[in-house]
C-alpha cells in the first residue's frame, strides 16, 4: 500500500497541536483586514486570532480570496515527488471555489505524475464541521486503512458532520447578504442571536434566531442531544471566535449533563471569522444525515 497525506484547508479551524497530532498538512489562505494582506496559517505566525478579532471590532474589515491555484500545485508537488499519494479534503464548495481549484489542478498534476493518486472530496463542510472531518479522517488513517477506505469513509461521513453556529455580530451577517439592514438593526437591539447550519449543498443558512448569548448556547446543546449518534464515545469539536467563556460554557454544560465525554475547543480562525465576527460559537458533532 502505497504511502499517502491527507491535506485539509486553513478554514477547517483545528490549532496547531492537533494538527501535528494528526500528521495532516494544510493549505493558507489569504486575507486582507483593513489595508494590510495576510496569510492565516493554523500556527497564526502573521497575525494571532486574537488580534484580528480585536482589530475587526474596532471597526476594520476583512476581505477574504480563495486559495490561489499556484499556492495549491506547489503545497501538492513535493508529497507527489517523494512518492506519496494524496487525500485533499476542502472546504465546501457552496461557500468557496477552493474544491473546484484543487480537482482542477490535481488533474494536472495527475498527468504530471502519472504514478501518483490524488483524491479530492468536497468536504460540504465548513470551519469545525470540516475540521471534524479531517480528524476522523486522520483517525481512520491511523487504523492502518488505505487512501481509497478513508476517502470511502470521508464520502460516507460528510453528510453527517452536524454543525451549528450562533452569531452575535450581526454586522458580517448583513455585509454577507444573510440578513438585511433592518433585519440586522433589529436584531442587535433585541439582542437576536441567529442560529445557522449548513445544507446538503453545502451552504450556510440561518435556521433559527433566539434572544440572547444563553437561549442561543442551549439552542446549540439541543441540537447535539437530539440529532447526535453515541455522543458519548465520539468527539465534538467546539469552536468559537474570541468567546473562549461561550465554548467552556457550552463544553461545562455537555459533560456535566453526561452527553459527551471528549471534546476539542480551538479558535475560528481569519478566513470564517471575517464572515461572522466576534462572538460566534460553533459545534459540531457526528450525527443523522440531517442536511436541510
Amino acid at each position: 500500500m502505497a504511502d499517502y497525506c491527507i491535506v485539509s484547508d486553513v478554514t477547517l479551524d483545528l490549532v496547531q497541536d492537533i494538527i501535528n497530532e494528526l500528521d495532516v498538512h494544510i493549505i493558507p489562505m489569504d486575507f486582507h483586514l483593513g489595508d494590510t494582506p495576510y496569510t492565516h496559517y493554523p500556527d497564526e505566525r502573521e497575525l494571532s486570532c486574537e488580534e484580528f478579532y480585536k482589530r475587526l471590532k474596532a471597526g476594520e474589515d476583512s476581505v477574504t480570496s480563495q486559495i490561489n491555484p499556484v499556492v495549491f500545485e506547489n503545497y501538492l508537488t513535493p508529497f507527489l515527488e517523494s512518492g506519496k499519494d494524496v487525500l485533499y479534503i476542502a472546504f465546501s464548495s457552496g461557500l468557496s471555489g477552493t474544491y473546484n481549484t484543487g480537482r482542477l489542478m490535481s488533474e494536472g498534476l495527475k498527468e504530471k505524475y502519472p504514478d501518483r493518486k490524488i483524491i479530492c472530496i468536497d468536504s460540504l463542510c465548513a470551519s469545525i464541521g470540516e475540521g471534524l472531518l479531517v480528524y476522523l479522517a486522520a483517525k481512520e488513517r491511523q487504523k492502518g486503512k488505505s487512501l481509497e477506505e478513508v476517502a470511502s469513509f470521508v464520502e460516507d461521513t460528510k453528510r453527517k458532520c452536524c454543525h451549528w453556529f450562533m452569531v452575535e455580530d450581526l454586522h458580517h451577517l448583513k455585509r454577507g447578504g444573510r440578513l438585511n439592514s433592518l433585519e440586522a438593526m433589529v436584531g442587535t437591539a433585541l439582542r437576536i442571536c441567529p442560529v445557522l447550519s449548513v445544507d446538503k449543498e453545502g451552504k450556510l443558512l440561518v435556521v433559527s434566531k433566539v434572544r440572547g448569548n444563553k437561549k442561543a448556547i442551549e439552542y446549540l446543546v439541543s441540537r447535539l442531544e437530539e440529532d447526535g449518534i453515541d455522543t458519548k464515545n465520539q468527539t465534538v469539536v467546539i469552536g468559537h471566535a474570541a468567546c473562549p467563556d461561550y465554548a467552556k460554557n457550552i463544553a461545562d454544560i455537555l459533560t456535566e449533563r453526561g452527553l459527551v465525554k471528549d471534546y476539542l475547543i480551538t479558535n475560528i480562525g481569519p478566513v470564517i471569522g471575517t464572515h461572522t465576527g466576534t462572538g460566534m460559537c460553533a459545534i459540531t458533532f457526528v450525527g443523522e444525515n440531517y442536511k436541510f
